[in-house]
């Protein structure tokens, strides 16, 4: 049985001072939770998260790495030095890195084998953007981006990974795939991993993301091929990510 995984990306959100008091909210209220739970905090808080978080239930990691080891890459960080700050996961490929900063999925998977590389368990992330949704190409996008990783790493890799559906048009946007939308989704590519692998596709853990929240987190997560989520504004508040937690 899969464990359900509830991960908070803070995004480019956070200081000293609230993330400390959020920290210290989804602590608190972490006594009733069955879930697996993490946060993906900016490069500047991972000492913070760190030090708050070290001994308890809660995983920390980054919102993206270089899939550079090191070097001459200025403004870059490696994922050795996420490992420095005891890092579980790191997001690799965010519908955000990949449309505002051009990252495609050659680069998305050496992204993902440097990650794996260092010990850090990537969450890949997946989805299509409104007109692909539209034009009937949703499968054949998230294949294209899922085959790119299976192709440099192998489908193995993907027993120490977690993937995340995120359909791009329900990002930051309030508009929720219906439970069915994402479950097809979330179906396709176990189906497709287990054409390659049944043992790994039966351990797989595919995410949701897309404007999950606490009223519509207990529907998401009964489907049968949602196991968590990777969450965005909802994990910028205690309670309701300690809802959606719950909910898993």
């Amino acid at each position: 049985m899969r464990r359900k995984l509830v991960a908070g990306n803070w995004k480019m959100h956070g200081s000293l001072a609230e993330n400390e008091a959020l920290l210290s909210g989804i602590l608190a209220g972490m006594a009733d939770v069955k879930a697996g739970v993490a946060v993906c905090v900016p490069f500047p808080y991972l000492a913070q998260a760190q030090a708050k978080l070290t001994g308890s239930a809660i995983a920390w990691g980054a919102q993206n790495m270089s899939q550079q080891a090191k070097g001459a890459f200025t403004g870059e960080v490696s994922a050795s030095m996420l490992k420095d700050f005891s890092c579980t996961y790191v997001l690799v490929g965010h519908s955000e890195r990949r449309a505002i900063y051009g990252e495609s999925d050659e680069l998305v998977a050496e992204k993902f084998a440097a990650a794996q590389a260092a010990g850090l368990t990537p969450i890949l992330c997946v989805g299509e953007t409104l007109s692909e949704r539209e034009g009937g190409v949703t499968e054949a996008v998230v294949a294209r981006q899922l085959d790119a990783v299976i192709a440099k790493c192998g489908v193995a890799s993907l027993a120490k990974a977690v993937v995340a559906y995120e359909p791009v048009w329900a990002i930051g946007t309030g508009v929720t795939a219906s439970p069915e939308q994402a479950q097809a989704v979330h179906a396709f590519i176990r189906t497709k991993v287990r054409g390659l692998d049944a043992g790994v596709a039966d351990g797989l853990i595919i995410q949701y993301g897309g404007s999950m929240k606490a009223n519509n987190a207990v529907e998401l997560l009964g489907q049968p091929d949602i196991d968590g989520g990777l969450i965005g504004g909802a994990a910028l508040n205690a309670e309701e990510f300690l809802a959606i937690c719950r909910a898993g």
